[in-house]
């Protein structure tokens, strides 16, 4: 047996076979692994469905690849994949649903999928069988179809052995350790004995550079192997199969294969299979499976049946379908999907070890395998994928996420599938999980929460009685009107705000400073002064942004997106790890819970803190000469020791107060009693958003992401190219294809009144020049205001776009950035 290799694949399912076929055609010396038998996994019993349709650029993208890729399988390897153009309709029983489409719709064009849409009428006349006369319309996919999962894993499988892949079956990985710089795979080979799959006895090593797991049901057990959680966890997932409907039979004599039909509305997709139909439902209260692992006896088998569970489900097919009413069923299928919370997939490096990597949580792996394999290859051989894989990243769920949280959560998702994706969705299950000492407080001033990274964070507040759920919309939403009420609060009075849930890692030792200086591209700053600042791919993308706070020659505090918590502190202590031999010690300490962090912004907020600091000379303590705009003051507020920064994310006079955490409620009380006399009030995320826009403040995970550089992005003011940093060559090296721009833009208006989302594409003649990232309203100016990418000859001010928003053009302009108060008088503003 083979025993060495660049890079070790496990598990052998679709997801694993195309990782193995992309590293082994990008030259990699690749071995893959599988337990069983390849297919033996989840992928057996897939329906093979290859939707199109998602609501993420980065998601859509996969999907997108997958589907061209299966389609040049035959002509490669010879085998016929089994892949059934027969295109995919989705209805729509509700004007929102028709909204949800037309959100889609703009990303699909900003990702190259062609859709059409169909009215009721067409869509009964194209199909006669589909009952149509109770819905508002759909959208067809004529790309789409079916395919047959073992028959596309065995093409990918011989590709990948033609392009020199090693594909070994029936060994158990027992475990993975590091040895001289390089991995250990661990392997028992099994055999067969009384229908189960038992170790042999016998066992191999195999030395590799490079590993990844692909081990879909089996992720928990793999990833315990190396000291991790991950919550990808498998749901029960219930499809059937009825006996040949004669008017189908009938209809297809002269008629074309139906599409993937797909009632989201109802919750169900259904597709013919040998006359007659397979009916999968995404019902409710389908359980979480294997939550502590898989049984070790379990190979291709599948679970008890519920049918009871989806009742309500197959009865809304017949309705759909009348036909089917009289046909009897033919199979039924239980079998576990694998999820995550999210309900994206988990594709990256794993955190804590090197050289590993992570694609599991897929629960739709059969359309997304292709694109996975291609993308995450590029990451692994190239240093970074041409899209944005963040979203992906395995590390956006930290290690307070456990096996409770993972069941609740996913269960949730697998619900969700076809409920409606409304961009202001917040979902409820497991939640307040992390809430921070003022949670209740806030909660009594009607805060409506939002989840990040757990933490419970206001996005907007409203009376008592308001519905959240109810004021969701693909349009303006019940709450647009209380966060215009927060911005109009902040830009002319004063507004506080709950920012605990931002990360926050602390630096520092005889290396620090060099190993800053080298890891980010700008300058540092001086000690008790603050820099925000960007560490890049080695590619020259943007990996992550960092307000780093000087606390001290070798001493910096590092501030960062919250989402990005583990995600930016395994890269943090993986990079400093690999430079102490080099540079000196470096200690790097995630302190986010040490820390709580109050917002307080708008021009009436230094006369809200000069009521509470402790000060020689009040009078001065917060003015321009000794409390400049961006530099950070150890203050005392009442009792509460401080560490204030002059910054504001709304562009406003504004400070951060960063504050033990168990001082929280004592500080929160004393600001609201300081802002009385001043008329403060509490904002949410939703109008700080609004208020960053008209200041071209990017944000992290959707303007800046590792598909650009620095420069492409617009932040060509932090980069100091006159050192050397991580990335460098690579940014020079990789030119501006794209650049980032403010938008201002026109939309729907009256009843329909809608704004940007940061999902729609920008037009130039007719044609998708670029898309907006992130978009809303901007209450200083009275317009539609976004951020986005455009070519680089469409950057310029000035420069007439369209924009896409819920399904018509209208008219947008590129404008200079910071829009409002573009010169920070604001920000500056001295008393």
């Amino acid at each position: 047996m083979k025993t060495q290799a660049r890079a070790v694949v496990v598990g052998g399912g679709a997801v694993g076979v195309s990782i193995a076929y992309h590293l082994s055609k990008a030259g990699w010396e690749t071995i893959l692994l599988e337990r069983d038998e390849l297919t033996s996994g989840s992928t057996w019993h897939a329906a093979g469905l290859l939707p199109l349709f998602n609501m993420s650029y980065a998601v859509g993208h996969i999907h997108d690849y997958s589907v061209k890729f299966y389609k040049g399988l035959e002509a490669e390897t010879g085998l016929n994949p089994g892949f059934y153009q027969v295109g995919n309709l989705r209805m729509a029983q509700t004007d929102a649903r028709m909204d949800e489409y037309r959100l889609y719709a703009s990303t699909a064009e900003t990702v190259g999928v062609e859709v059409e849409w169909m009215t009721p009428a067409q869509m009964a006349e194209r199909w006669p069988l589909v009952r149509a006369d109770d819905l508002k319309g759909g959208i067809f996919h004529p790309g789409d179809g079916y395919i047959n999962p073992a028959d596309v894993t065995q093409a990918m499988a011989k590709g990948a052995r033609q392009h020199g892949c090693t594909i070994i079956r029936k060994v158990q990985v027992d475990g993975f350790e590091r040895r001289n710089g390089e991995w250990v795979v661990k392997v028992a080979h099994m055999v067969e004995k009384g229908g189960n799959l038992v170790p042999s006895g016998e066992t191999s090593e195999i030395v590799c550079e490079h590993v990844v797991t692909a081990t879909g049901n089996h992720a928990q057990r793999t990833a315990a192997m190396i000291g991790c959680y991950i919550p990808a966890m498998p749901v029960e997932h219930q499809y059937i199969v009825t006996e040949p409907d004669p008017a189908l039979v009938d209809y297809r004599k002269t008629g074309p294969e139906h599409p993937v039909l797909r009632d989201a509305d109802a919750k169900w997709y259904v597709r013919e299979e040998r006359g007659g139909w397979i009916l999968g439902p995404y019902e409710r209260n389908a359980p979480a499976w294997a939550k502590f692992g898989v049984p070790e006896s379990f190979r291709a088998d599948l679970l008890k049946l519920d049918l009871e569970r989806i009742e309500e489900e197959y009865m809304s097919m017949i309705h759909r379908i009348p036909s089917s009413e009289s046909v009897g069923l033919k199979d039924d299928y239980n079998g576990p999907i694998c999820y995550t919370p999210d309900g994206n997939p988990l594709v990256g490096p794993a955190p804590g070890v090197p050289n590993f990597w992570f694609a599991e949580g897929f629960s739709f792996g059969i359309t997304a395998a292709g694109g996975t394999g291609h993308y995450l290859a590029q990451m692994m051989t190239q240093g970074e994928a041409e899209i944005d894989m963040w979203s992906l990243d395995p590390r956006r769920y930290g290690k307070w996420v456990n096996r409770e949280y993972a069941a609740q959560k996913n269960e949730e998702c697998y619900e969700h599938v076809y409920i409606l994706h409304h961009p202001d969705e917040e979902r409820p299950a497991a939640r307040p999980l992390r809430t921070a000492p003022c949670y209740a407080r806030l909660k009594a001033a009607g805060a409506r929460f939002g989840a990040v990274n757990g933490f419970e964070r206001p996005n907007y507040f409203a009376p008592e009685g308001f519905d959240d759920h109810d004021a969701r919309s693909f349009r303006r939403g019940g709450w647009w009107p209380y966060a215009e009420k927060e911005a109009r609060l902040v830009r002319e009075g004063v507004g506080l705000y709950d920012a605990s849930a931002f990360a926050k890692t602390r630096i520092k030792g005889p290396g620090a400073a060099a190993f800053l200086d080298w890891l980010t591209c700008n300058k540092l700053p001086k000690t008790g002064r603050i820099n925000l600042t960007y560490a890049l791919t080695d590619a020259g993308t943007v990996r992550t942004e960092a307000t780093i706070v000087r606390l001290a020659e070798d001493d910096f505090y590092v501030v960062t997106a919250g989402a990005a918590q583990a995600y930016d502190f395994d890269f943090f202590e993986k990079e400093a790890a690999a430079k102490r031999e080099t540079l000196g010690w470096i200690e790097v300490h995630d302190i986010t819970t040490q820390w709580g962090v109050f917002a307080l912004a708008g021009p009436k907020s230094r006369e809200v803190l000069r009521a509470l600091i402790v000060d020689a000379d009040p009078a001065t303590a917060l003015s321009n000469k000794r409390f400049p705009w961006l530099s950070m003051r150890q203050i005392d507020l009442g009792m509460v020791p401080t560490m204030a920064i002059r910054v504001a994310y709304t562009g406003e006079l504004g400070y951060e107060l960063h504050h033990p955490i168990e001082m929280q409620t004592h500080l929160f009380d004393a600001l609201v009693k300081a802002g009385e006399p001043h008329g403060m009030g509490f904002f949410g995320a939703r109008a700080q958003n609004w208020m960053r826009l008209e200041k071209s403040y990017r944000a992290f995970g959707s303007d800046l992401g590792r598909d650009a550089s620095p420069l492409e992005s617009g932040l060509d003011r932090f980069v100091d190219l006159t050192k050397d940093f991580k990335g460098k060559a690579a940014m020079e090296a990789r030119g501006v294809r794209s650049k980032c721009v403010t938008v201002l833009m026109d939309g729907p208006e009256g009843a329909l009144a809608a704004d940007p989302w940061g999902r729609e594409g920008l037009f130039a003649d007719g044609k998708v020049v670029g898309r907006l990232t992130s978009g809303g309203w901007s209450v200083a100016l009275g317009r539609r205001i976004g951020l986005g990418y455009v070519t680089p000859e469409l950057a310029s001010p000035g420069t007439k776009l369209q924009v896409r928003i819920l399904g018509d053009l209208y008219d947008a302009e590129v404008v200079e950035d910071s829009p409002h108060d573009p010169e920070n008088a604001r920000l500056r503003l001295d008393g």
